[in-house]
């Protein structure tokens, strides 16, 4: 978000801006599709397509583009072998396509849409092509569609919004790290709480959404879907059970609770005689996060960021 926020700030200030965007890469390139880069007239630079030598040149290119009059929409290829054509200048291996298109005021309304649909949860679909820079309410299966044909018969399609939803049901310490870390990572946070006043729930500015709820109807505020992730936290054994058989049967792509392993034995054992079957408390990641012998809010936060990343990513 802070990538489109400084980009609309250039705008609204009359600046001519260079987008650049890697739409197409494969090997071992740095730069992979849909890393992006902002160079403003003034010299300010957001954001990376790669890094290195490969970066310094295209930037330098870009640069000098602005200081013209009329700017060019146009594909880079680069290829990372070495002084080739089309070399990048490194020798990582790889290649990696990039676009250079040129933004300004005109391009405003687009951006701020993009923006709303960030800080809303709403899906939308960015539309590069050689002629334009567009939004679409039509939304794609896979994150990117890219098609190149030749160097003026291209396009780039990339879904934006928040797809990988996180909801955190407690809203004490380790929920506040647990926040501030998955919104870096760009996922949309929701926390959940049930208790007036709670001094890190009132404090937890990073989440997207915060309520306070009945814990006995939580089913009821969390949609289900293979790109939800449920984190369960709560202040008490019985409230974490609560949630637990409420959302245990539900379709999610992740559900964790954070405890002791002897509080969640005391819980599995009063499941089972529930009539939970084994099956789906094995389903349960519990103790929720990667064993680091975390120890401070913002260690457990790390452990449970790392694995839900490799939930997250088993089916790339």
């Amino acid at each position: 978000m802070k990538f489109w926020q400084y980009l609309l700030t250039k705008l609204q200030g009359q600046q001519h801006v260079y987008l650049l965007t890697v739409i197409e890469n494969s090997g071992s390139s740095p730069g992979r599709k849909g890393f992006k880069m902002l160079i403003a007239q003034d010299g300010f630079i957001f954001g990376s397509v790669g890094g290195g030598v490969m970066e310094f040149r295209l930037v330098e290119e870009a640069q000098n583009l602005l200081k013209e009059e009329t700017l060019p929409i146009f594909l880079k290829k680069q290829i990372h072998q070495g002084n080739i054509k089309d070399g990048s200048g490194m020798i990582c291996s790889g290649e990696q396509t990039v676009v250079f298109h040129p933004l300004n005021s005109t391009h405003i309304p687009i951006i701020k849409n993009i923006l709303f649909c960030l800080q809303n949860n709403q899906q939308k679909t960015i539309c590069l092509s050689p002629s334009s820079f567009s939004l679409s309410d039509t939304q794609i299966k896979d994150n990117y569609q890219t098609s190149i044909q030749t160097n003026s018969d291209w396009s780039f399609n990339e879904l934006i919004g928040f797809k990988n939803t996180l909801y955190i049901v407690g809203g004490g310490h380790v929920s506040l790290a647990v926040s501030e870390l998955f919104v870096k990572l760009g996922f949309y946070v929701v926390v959940f709480d049930n208790r007036n006043h709670l001094n890190t729930f009132e404090d937890n500015d990073f989440a997207h959404h915060k309520q306070l709820v009945n814990y006995s109807e939580i089913e009821n505020y969390i949609t289900e879907g293979n790109d939800r992730y449920i984190a369960i936290m709560t202040n008490t054994y019985t409230d974490d059970k609560l949630v637990l058989t409420q959302l245990i049967r539900n379709n999610y792509k992740f559900v964790g609770v954070l405890g002791s392993v002897a509080k969640l034995k005391t819980m599995w054992t009063a499941m089972a005689k529930e009539g939970f079957s084994q099956k789906e408390l094995n389903q349960v990641c519990a103790p929720i996060g990667i064993a680091i012998k975390s120890q401070t809010p913002d260690e457990i936060a790390i452990s449970i960021a790392a694995q839900i990343i490799q939930v997250k990513n088993q089916q790339l």
